[in-house]
């Protein structure tokens, strides 16, 4: 291999120490090429770099002691157990033993006068002691070239066959190979704008720092540079926008109408929220907006206004939602509304009969229909729409990217209202939706009750049955909400169809009890659901299919059972269901926390009802990818950064790269040449970047 080479373009294999045998073994964690070496983060660190003499070992603490091996010994314990052990000492009085278990080929390591250095926990078994310790032979009373003491030292995630020594040995050799060249590419006004270190510096002192401080400035470089890089799409993606688009026209009378067709006055969150949409609509390049509302707030009578702007222009809407109740449940309330007005509204879910499913293709194919409600039907093929103005997709965490994307595709530059019940915390929004414009609902519509919540354990059983009785009573109903369908042999855990029996017979007799889950055919749950809106039912025993779309103002309590197997967003979203009527509503949540997780979910429930404090609670404890989810979400993989800790930096970097593109957009400016090319290596397959032309 003649000349000096990008480290992306050095396989695995021809580093020194590697081969193809190892290679392959490196392979099983993502190093294909010396830059994924480079990049290989440590997990964590141990600060060896201080070293003491043996009359300084300290009992209790973790040390790195130097001294003389004036003893070397291995021996049978009576339980049979071979112990191999050395003594260390100052040449003085002061001495400490090492010792090994059941290695006796630990006492061939070992010869008298040695200097070593070995690093553990100082302990006392009537002597001190370091059982198992990492240790060196000094050579000539050096430690130069030790990776294992002497410094700072690194900590990998490992595989089978792949040991902490023999990963350090070959990232320092890829570090200092004469065949590499580590150049920088991240442009140096920028570097020096915000005082960074070069990318050299930061991948040596990240893998082997010669201090803490410069560990930090390490780290703070790389993911610096990767969210500029991710925040780089976002700024182009969002350029992009500014594409010829779909001008609605602005009517100004037409909110003055449109509040007129309720029955109640429309909160702040939601005025402010209208105009923010109508000045979107209004301008010639398309809407692409993210309307973060917590439930309740009234984020369907604000995507409403949207779809009447758009069918005053002439244009047809779509709106996709992830499940069949929560489209029924669209298709009632915009029907009720806007079917007098004389528009054509549509419903389009899996349970639709083939005769009727034709002819409403046929219907917006000619573009008969004005709205169109459905689940991800609406982006199947052979459903084609004549002049598509606006799409709205609800709950848009229950999508995959490329669905979300189909439906936008299926018009020539729709506007688009992205909804979404689970507010997403800020870290969130700048990393995944960075290209949006986002509205924020947190006000509840006038004369709500605020939602009570319980969290009790099962001695509590009999108090809460009570209490639902109490309050059928008044004539309120109820929702039960079970993890489970059917019950297991293997699990015992509560579930809806034996509790629906027990329930109906044993503990609410003379009261009108039903059943609903996911398994029954999309007719039953329909009349079940609507019996129950019509009073005909008190209690509703139910699965999570209830979590989303059911909206009965009559029901006063909601009773979670096995609370703790739940995540905080599902148990949010449940509450949401009650709460929606002026009544006081009571949220109990049964269950027994076996882990702090879970009892921290519960008490977080019980301590507030904003989602949006819930939300950033939710991140911290389960983290940005499961947060989201990051097949649905289209979260990058992040090599260096977390979005929550490191969110400071995060914003740094937009600033930067929103700047960058407003100055620079197709980056034709030669200082940033490197940067589109390091984007679609970096996020190219995670972000579908690749071959589209994702610069302006």
């Amino acid at each position: 291999m003649q000349g000096k080479k990008c480290p992306s373009e050095i396989p695995i294999r021809y580093i020194k120490g590697v081969g193809p045998k190892m290679a392959v073994l490196l392979e099983k964690l993502g190093i294909k090429n010396a830059f994924d070496l480079l990049v290989y983060l440590p997990r964590r660190y141990e600060d060896r770099s201080n070293i003491v003499e043996v009359k300084d070992a300290r009992p209790g603490e973790t040390q790195a002691i130097i001294g003389k091996v004036q003893k070397v010994g291995t021996f049978r314990a009576r339980t049979g157990t071979r112990i191999t052990e050395i003594v260390v000492t100052d040449g003085k009085k002061s001495r400490i033993f090492a010792v090994w278990y059941n290695q006796p080929f630990m006492g061939k390591m070992f010869s008298i006068g040695q200097t070593i250095v070995m690093y553990g926990k100082v302990e006392v078994q009537a002597r001190l002691q370091i059982t198992h310790p990492v240790f060196e032979i000094v050579e000539k009373d050096s430690l130069e070239g030790s990776l294992s003491i002497g410094r700072i030292v690194p900590f990998y995630s490992l595989t089978e066959n792949v040991t902490q020594k023999y990963l350090r040995r070959v990232v320092y050799e890829a570090l200092f190979s004469a065949q590499m060249d580590i150049e920088d590419n991240l442009p140096t006004y920028i570097r020096a704008k915000k005082k960074l270190v070069d990318f050299k510096f930061a991948v040596e002192n990240i893998h082997f720092p010669y201090s803490m401080e410069n560990l930090e400035r390490a780290y703070k470089r790389l993911v610096f540079e990767e969210f500029f890089l991710l925040q780089i799409v976002m700024a182009a993606r969002r350029g992009r926008i500014k594409n010829k688009g779909i001008k609605h026209e602005k009517h100004e009378k037409l909110a003055e109408e449109f509040k007129k067709l309720f029955e109640f006055e429309f909160t702040g969150a939601q005025k402010k929220c209208i105009a923010q949409i109508e000045e979107d609509m209004a301008q010639d390049k398309p809407m692409y907006r993210l309307l973060q509302g917590d439930v309740g707030s009234g984020k369907t009578v604000v995507a409403m206004y949207a779809l009447l702007m758009a069918i005053k222009g002439g244009h047809q809407t779509a709106i996709m939602v992830p499940t069949e109740i929560l489209a029924r449940q669209h298709y009632v309330t915009i029907s009720k509304t806007f079917m007098p007005l004389g528009f054509n509204v549509r419903l389009l879910v899996g349970g639709i009969d083939e005769s009727s499913r034709n002819f409403i293709k046929e219907e917006i194919s000619r573009g008969e229909t004005d709205i169109i409600v459905g689940t991800h039907a609406l982006i199947q093929e052979g459903i084609d729409y004549k002049k598509l103005g606006l799409v709205i997709i609800d709950e848009q965490h229950k999508f995959g990217v490329e669905q979300r994307t189909g439906l936008r595709q299926k018009g020539e530059m729709p506007d688009t209202l992205v909804m979404t019940a689970t507010p997403i915390p800020r870290s969130l929004v700048l990393t995944v939706f960075g290209d949006m414009d986002i509205s924020y609902m947190k006000e509840k519509p006038v004369g709500r009750e605020p939602i009570t919540t319980y969290w009790v354990g099962e001695e509590k059983r009999e108090s809460v049955y009570e209490f639902v009785k109490d309050e059928i009573k008044k004539g309120h109903q109820v929702f039960m909400v079970y993890p489970r369908i059917k019950k297991t042999d293997a699990s015992q855990l509560r579930a809806a169809e034996d509790m629906y029996e027990h329930l109906k017979a044993d503990i609410f007799k003379g009261i009108n009890v039903a059943l609903i889950h996911g398994r029954m055919k999309t007719d039953e749950k329909d009349k079940i659901m609507d019996d129950f809106r019509k009073g005909r039912y008190d209690i509703l025993v139910a699965t999570t299919v209830i979590e989303v779309g059911v909206d009965v103002p009559n029901v006063t309590v909601m009773v979670v059972e096995h609370a703790e197997r739940y995540g905080l967003a599902q148990l949010h979203q449940l509450r949401g269901r009650i709460g929606r009527g002026k009544f006081s509503s009571y949220c109990i949540l049964i269950g027994e926390a076996k882990t702090d997780n879970s009892s921290e979910r519960l008490s977080v429930m019980m301590e507030t009802d904003d989602g949006f404090k819930i939300s950033e609670k939710d991140l911290d404890i389960r983290g940005p990818g499961e947060f989201l989810g990051t097949r649905q979400s289209g979260l990058p993989e992040l090599k260096f950064g977390n979005i929550v800790k490191d969110f400071s930096i995060m914003e740094e970097a937009r600033e930067e790269a929103f700047k960058l593109i407003n100055e620079d957009p197709r980056l034709e400016d030669p200082r940033n040449r490197n940067i589109k090319k390091l984007v679609e290596e970096r996020f190219g397959k995670t972000l579908n970047i690749g071959d589209e032309h994702w610069i302006t």
